[in-house]
């Protein structure tokens, strides 16, 4: 999508748009190519599941951690 496809879809300036996708081409989770006048934003697959692999690690570590203190409340609770 262009810059301005994608300011369509949020109430935010383009500038704000072009700021963040600047983002997202320098962390590779998207990529630019020229069309004309107008830079054609493309999503990248590949990174996009790397990202979601490493928050996967940190879901299940911090799930681990939450049972744990659930646990861990329960029992003082039943102790008291």
């Amino acid at each position: 999508m262009s810059i301005g496809e994608v300011a369509s879809h949020f109430e935010v300036t383009r500038g704000a748009i072009q700021k963040h996708l600047s983002v997202l081409q320098e962390g590779e989770l998207i990529s630019v190519r020229t069309a004309g006048r107008e830079r054609i934003n493309h999503l990248e697959p590949g990174a996009i599941r790397a990202v979601t692999e490493w928050l996967g690690y940190f879901d299940q570590y911090w799930d681990e951690r939450l049972t744990s203190l659930k646990h861990a409340i329960e029992n003082k609770k039943e102790k008291t």
